[in-house]
Formats: structure tokens, sequence, C-alpha cells
């Protein structure tokens, strides 16, 4: 494992480090360390700061990998000095002053409609999903099992990290690629593609918006060519 970065994992918004419960024991098979970040939440700058921490415990050069809102987390943590590269999967690669509410707008993109299953507490301070129309966004081309488990799991969230907007972006000093999700419904094919024209490379995947449940295959042999340089 020495002679290979370490995969940091950063899960999306309303998820947790569960999501990568399929990525990671292929990762270790492959000999490649790799650790999942539990991001609290409970706003940007304390999952930024989570993400930070888990990347200093690292001794050794990281694969920063990001997916959905962890894009975000990851474009403002990035930057330190042991990170060799970002992964962007259907990720928020955000440029200076952009959150998630104004990504890319430049691109046109159609919205998916995904902003129709928020469900806002009463003061609108946080934010959740309706369980019985996720899946139709994030999960529709995962097994029924697989789908039915990732929705009991989601949970709530600060609605302020959603719209926290990036100061210094990292894939401006970093290498990057960006995962294209091509048969994504949460965030449109159109608008990533327009997020992957920042990156230094960029690679499609013929998947739903979360490739770590139907597809880890995808994800872990991406990581682990990524990892070994």
């Amino acid at each position: 494992m020495a002679d290979s970065a370490t995969v940091v994992l950063v899960h999306g918004a309303w998820h947790g480090a569960w999501c990568w419960e399929k990525v990671m024991p292929l990762l270790d098979a492959a000999g490649i360390a790799s650790t999942a970040v539990e991001l609290p939440l409970t706003s940007w700058k304390d999952d930024a700061a989570a993400t930070t921490a888990a990347i200093e415990q690292v001794d050794g050069p990281v694969v920063l990998c990001g997916h959905s809102y962890g894009g975000s987390v990851i474009t403002g943590a990035g930057d330190l000095p042991n990170v060799q590269r970002l992964v962007y999967l259907a990720a928020f690669a955000l440029e200076e002053g952009e959150s998630l509410a104004n990504a890319a707008v430049d691109s046109h993109a159609p919205s998916t409609g995904v902003e129709n299953v928020l469900v806002f507490s009463d003061d609108g301070t946080t934010v959740d999903l309706d369980h019985s129309a996720a899946g139709a966004f994030f999960y529709h081309d995962c097994e029924p099992d697989d789908m039915a488990a990732a929705v009991a799991r989601l949970r709530p969230m600060q609605f302020a990290c959603l719209g926290t907007a990036v100061a210094t972006p990292a894939w401006k000093s970093k290498p990057s690629t960006y995962v294209v999700c091509t048969e994504d419904r949460a965030v449109h094919p159109a608008l990533q593609r327009a997020m992957a024209t920042r990156c230094t490379s960029s690679v499609d995947f013929p998947t739903a918006h979360s490739p770590f449940l139907n597809h880890p295959d995808l994800v872990t042999d991406l990581l682990i060519a990524l990892a070994r340089g």
C-alpha cells in the first residue's frame, strides 16, 4: 500500500460514509488504502474541516474523491500538500464564488426536478428528501434492495450547506478527474459536462447518480488507477 496513494472518499448531501461500503472492500483487495469521511452536514465549513482532518491523518499522498455535494467540499478542502489528485463523481466542481445553487449557470443545463423532493423543516434551516420519491432521482438503476437500504439511511442536513460559496477552488492548482454519470436524474449530465471542462480530464460512466451502489467496479477501477499513478 505504501507505493500507492490513499483514497479519501467524501459522500454527498443527505448521505453518509456508508455509501462507500461496496467500494472500500474492492480497494482493499487491490492493496489500496482508503478512508471514508462522515460529514456532519451541520455547515459547509464543518464538512470541509472534517475532510481536512481526514486528509491530514494520511501519511503520504491522497486521491480525494467527492460525490455530488462532496465535490463542493473537496473543492474547498483539497488544496493540501499531500492531495495529488481530485476526483469529482457526478460532483460539484465549483468556481470561485459558486455554490450548489448557482453552479455553472452559463451552461443553461435543464433542471432535473430534484428540487421537488426537498422537504424543509418548519423554520427552513434543515432540509431532507421525500423518501418515497428520492429513489427515482438518486438510485433509479440500482437493485430494489440497494435502493430501499440507501433511502432508509438518508438524513436531514443544514440547508445552508448547499448555499455556501467556495473561495479558492482546489482544482485550479491540483490535477483533477471528472466522472460524468450519463444517466443521472439528480444532477443533470449537461451541468456535469460544464463542470467537467474545469478539470484536467473526464470520463463517462453509463450510470445513474450513485454508481457506488450498482457499479462499484467502475468507481474502484478508476480510483485504483489514479492511486497507483
